[in-house]
């Protein structure tokens, strides 16, 4: 026969105070636990100036993330002030050191819309050069020394506008000397980008391409470091295809600029031997590198 088991009624004091027990310990312990993981640097309601110098102090000590953090506390609380548009300024800043450039694109080109007359305009606009200038600067570009010129230079074209912008409308402003001086590089990228298309076609005996592209880099990036060169590549180019008039015109151009061009003793282009091709960690390399 099974035994029944038979419930003493003096236990249901102690069992209701255990019960009693165990729910205070829980919530108690509830508590503590969720205490113990409080962010106790939660910026929720605190003032904008408070907010602000929290910020500024990160940008200090180079803690990009948690400033960006901060300024969009900021922003969120005090849509509107002084500290709003400085805050603003610094977290596209803080976005372009920390290599996230579609943001700090997007927080540029907010404040622009927003404050198109803000005393930082023009800095903005140059901020926005530095970005587009090392959009695509990926790690590999870095490691392996991979020539930028022959990369898509949409973003670089961008950030030639920039500076451009900088120099056109704020001549007068801190960043316009500099911005003129990037300029000139990107103009030098984009010279060398058109000298290796022509070489590419000298190369392949596409001699009408080859001068043409010569002829289009001396027209539009005249003064660049290139520019001799692609004279050099016309030389040649008329010369094979036996346009004695314009082969002449181009060795007397190039023998009053560059004397020394070694177009002039017949040892240029100098092409990368094809077996440097076969090595994967020998990097890229040109006729214009044998200069």
């Amino acid at each position: 026969m099974t035994p029944r088991f038979r419930f003493d009624r003096q236990l249901l004091p102690r069992f209701v105070l255990m019960a009693v027990l165990v729910s205070v310990f829980a919530v108690s312990g509830c508590s503590r636990i969720k205490g113990m993981f409080k962010d106790e640097d939660a910026n929720e309601g605190l003032p904008v100036e408070t907010l602000y110098n929290k910020g500024h102090e990160s940008m200090i000590d180079g803690n990009w993330s948690r400033a960006v953090e901060t300024y969009k506390r900021l922003v969120a609380q005090y849509p509107y002030g002084s500290y709003t548009e400085q805050a603003l300024v610094e977290t596209a800043y803080a976005q372009f050191k920390m290599g996230s450039n579609d943001e700090a694109i997007s927080s540029i080109d907010r404040f622009l819309r927003t404050y198109p007359t803000h005393r930082n305009t023009a800095y903005m606009y140059y901020l926005r050069g530095l970005v587009n200038s090392s959009r695509d600067t990926v790690f590999l570009q870095k490691v392996w020394k991979l020539d930028a010129s022959r990369r898509d230079l949409a973003t670089p074209m961008q950030a030639h506008n920039d500076f451009s912008i900088v120099t056109s409308r704020y001549p007068n402003s801190r960043y316009a000397t500099d911005a003129r001086e990037r300029m000139q590089a990107l103009r030098n990228m984009f010279a060398r980008h058109e000298m290796e298309a022509s070489l590419y076609y000298l190369r392949r005996g596409a001699y009408v391409a080859a001068a043409n592209r010569a002829k289009y880099l001396v027209e539009t990036y005249p003064q660049t470091q290139f520019q001799n060169d692609a004279v050099a590549v016309m030389g040649e180019a008329y010369t094979q295809l036996g346009n004695k008039t314009l082969a002449d015109d181009a060795r007397r151009v190039l023998q009053l600029n560059e004397p020394s061009h070694p177009w002039l003793s017949g040892d240029w282009p100098d092409y990368p031997s094809k077996f440097r091709k076969l090595n994967p960690f020998a990097g890229e390399k040109s006729a214009l590198d044998n200069n």
